[in-house]
């Protein structure tokens, strides 16, 4: 018997209109996993895992949408976070559950501490925490300069949709082919964060594995702050780059992928509850 192949749920943080997504599903198709695609009406960055949808007389909306391109494939618009989305395709709305989650191809990076806050790897840490793998990509296609604080700090590339077309996600979609195999051997719940730089596949020079920066590659200050409002700016981040972080990579023109998972118990630290008094009011 010929073995199935994977059966994959291909989301996103910027939307079914983002060209990242659109690519990411014609390259995995073409390389002929099984694949459905699910992803926000609108515009979830910085959404992280949260569980968010929008309901009209107790439904969640959920819409066919035909991807530029890839007919074939078997897509939906959800009013939906990207991690919601995810739990709604465990419980087969959209079809056979995913044997993994692929979430991207992210509008900019997704690298150091600020992966906490990105709605492209909550997708799949909450695909962790269900016991499939997971893979974030992201391509490194923006400047700080172009980042805004509409999301909670998220950078989000602010220009026109024509030469959005024009950015490397060609480059994205391959890395994430080759990418996968090595994570279908890996336990399950593992995920796979992977950055790309903004530069044709020829270009990129080569894929290390490096562990996540101490920061983000922006940071969030406010701005100012008056009677009843706060308003906020984003800046890049000051800290030097340490070497051997994924950030680090990023600017020597690397891909560059860590492994992730899903939050866990911390065995190291043992907490003196003895010494803890609960009193119980009557």
């Amino acid at each position: 018997m010929t073995p199935r192949h994977p059966r994959i749920l291909i989301t996103n943080d910027d939307g079914i209109e983002a060209p990242g997504i659109r690519w990411l599903a014609r390259a995995l198709a073409h390389a002929e996993y099984d694949v459905v695609v699910a992803a926000p009406l609108s515009e979830s960055s910085g959404s992280s895992a949260s569980m968010t949808a929008v309901v009209q007389d107790g439904k969640i909306v959920s819409e066919p949408h035909e991807l530029a391109g890839a007919k074939n494939i078997p897509s939906y618009g959800v009013a939906a976070s990207p991690a919601y989305i995810v739990l709604l395709a465990l419980r087969e709305a959209f079809g056979p559950p995913p044997d993994l989650v692929v979430s991207g191809i992210n509008r900019g990076a997704n690298a150091g501490a600020a992966v906490v806050h990105s709605g492209t790897v909550g997708a799949t840490l909450t695909a962790s925490h269900a016991g499939l793998r997971g893979l974030a990509v992201s391509l490194d296609v923006l400047t700080p300069a172009q980042a805004t604080a509409a999301s909670g700090g998220a950078a989000i590339d602010a220009i026109h949709k024509a030469d959005e077309e024009k950015h490397h996600w060609a480059s994205g979609a391959e890395l994430a082919v080759r990418l996968l195999p090595s994570l279908l051997h890996t336990p399950p719940g593992t995920v796979f964060n992977l950055n790309v730089p903004d530069l044709h596949v020829d270009g990129i020079r080569g894929l290390k594995q490096a562990a996540l920066a101490r920061f983000g590659q922006v940071q969030m200050s406010i701005a100012e702050a008056g009677d009843g409002y706060v308003r906020t700016a984003v800046q890049a981040a000051e800290e030097e780059l340490d070497p051997g972080t994924d950030l680090a990579a990023l600017a020597d023109n690397f891909a560059v992928v860590t492994p992730l998972r899903a939050p866990h118990e911390d065995t190291d630290i043992r907490i003196n509850v003895g010494a803890i008094r609960i009193q119980t009011a009557y």
